[in-house]
């Protein structure tokens, strides 16, 4: 593995990161982070800049980098830009929607579904969870009923991010009950399909810029040529895409994490008590150092994965660790920025504890850690 970056990928890197600090309105965040407020002008913005292009084909509308680049660069978002919700929806539509319609979709899906992504026109949205069906992902209520040309599909989702913006949702829903996750099928749903009800959550602890919500399906109608592969075929539709989705849309988390470490040591620096900086105080740079280490670790683990999916290999065990390492991660050090910017840093105005809040669901979407836990165990043989 060789992770020493191209003068081209450095200087995407360079560029994504300076235009997500110019234009991505971080002088307004602190109140819209307060009143869940989506920037669709920031989402066109990245569109433009070809961010939903990075690791798509050029047949498509896509860039057609690899997909370590395109993680690089999607660090840089995250680096350039502090507001976590947005970048995790950024990363979400990339991995989560756009990767598996490239994996799993036909041509005619493809063609009909990634240019409208890439280039903003339509917004995706992925939904698996329900009220009753969680970490047990294949415990599904919705169904999905065969019909003349196509299915009726029954049921509700819930906490799915961009749920209230969506154009295009990529779901799961069982066509046979009695064959449990043999009778999981992946679907295409357009958003503006009769019979969709959508409904917004609000109040969350953090990412409050992404828009969350409920969908709930009445008798909605999908066209058989919007199944998303084999009728059956969801939950390995639904495993593969998990590689991409754990691996990855923490991506912009990473360089969250780089931004965090950069303005600790910058406030460390220029911050005096007792005759000195603050961190000339063992305290204070044991915590620093930290930090730096807990970053360089979640970033090889990203990494890997990274290469490991552009080598073709098989990346489920690489995948729920990184996705255990990441998040939990990002949890300790903004726990760590907090207590060495100290009183200060537990003000909204600073955005310290803003990314505090937003880590925290780390842990527990695309697979709670005890889930990821269970998985790495189950893969090594336990």
């Amino acid at each position: 593995m060789d992770f020493a970056w191209t003068s081209a990928q450095q200087s995407l890197w360079d560029e994504i990161a300076a235009f997500a600090q110019k234009e991505l309105s971080a002088d307004t965040l602190v109140e819209r982070d307060h009143t869940g407020t989506f920037v669709e002008e920031n989402w066109q913005k990245c569109a433009k800049r070809g961010l939903f292009a990075l690791a798509m084909p050029p047949a498509y509308g896509g860039s057609g980098y690899d997909t370590l680049t395109a993680v690089h660069a999607l660090e840089a978002l995250g680096y350039g830009c502090a507001e976590n919700g947005f970048t995790l929806a950024v990363n979400g539509q990339t991995w989560s929607v756009q990767m598996p319609i490239l994996r799993f979709g036909n041509e005619d899906q493809r063609s009909r579904y990634l240019p409208k992504l890439i280039d903003g026109t339509w917004k995706g949205a992925h939904a698996v969870t329900e009220p009753e069906s969680g970490s047990d992902a294949f415990s599904l209520a919705m169904t999905a009923q065969k019909t003349e040309g196509g299915y009726l599909l029954n049921g509700r989702k819930i906490l799915v991010g961009m749920a209230p913006l969506a154009d295009v949702i990529l779901l799961f829903a069982t066509v046979n009950a009695k064959a449990g996750r043999w009778g999981v099928t992946a679907f295409l749903v357009d958003g503006d399909s009769p019979g969709i009800s959508r409904g917004s959550t609000t109040g969350k602890l953090g990412l409050r810029t992404e828009p969350f919500g409920d969908l709930i399906l009445n008798d909605v109608f999908v066209p058989e040529g919007n199944r998303l592969g084999r009728e059956g075929s969801g939950a390995s539709i639904f495993n593969a895409a998990m590689i991409y989705e754990r691996s990855f849309i923490f991506t912009s988390h990473l360089g969250s994490m780089a931004r965090q470490l950069d303005d600790t040591i910058t406030y460390a620096t220029r911050r005096k008590q007792g005759g000195q900086t603050i961190g000339k105080y063992q305290s204070v740079g044991n915590r620093v150092a930290d930090m730096k280490v807990r970053l360089e670790t979640a970033r090889s683990f990203l990494y890997k994965a990274a290469w490991m999916v552009d080598q073709g290999m098989d990346a489920t065990l690489q995948a729920a660790m990184t996705k255990l390492m990441v998040s939990e991660l990002f949890v300790e050090n903004s726990l760590d920025a907090i207590r060495v910017h100290g009183g200060r840093g537990y003000l909204a105005e600073a955005g310290v504890e803003r990314d505090l809040r937003d880590s925290v669901g780390g842990v527990l979407y695309a697979g709670t850690s005890d889930i990821q836990r269970n998985l790495i165990a189950a893969l090594l043989g336990l």
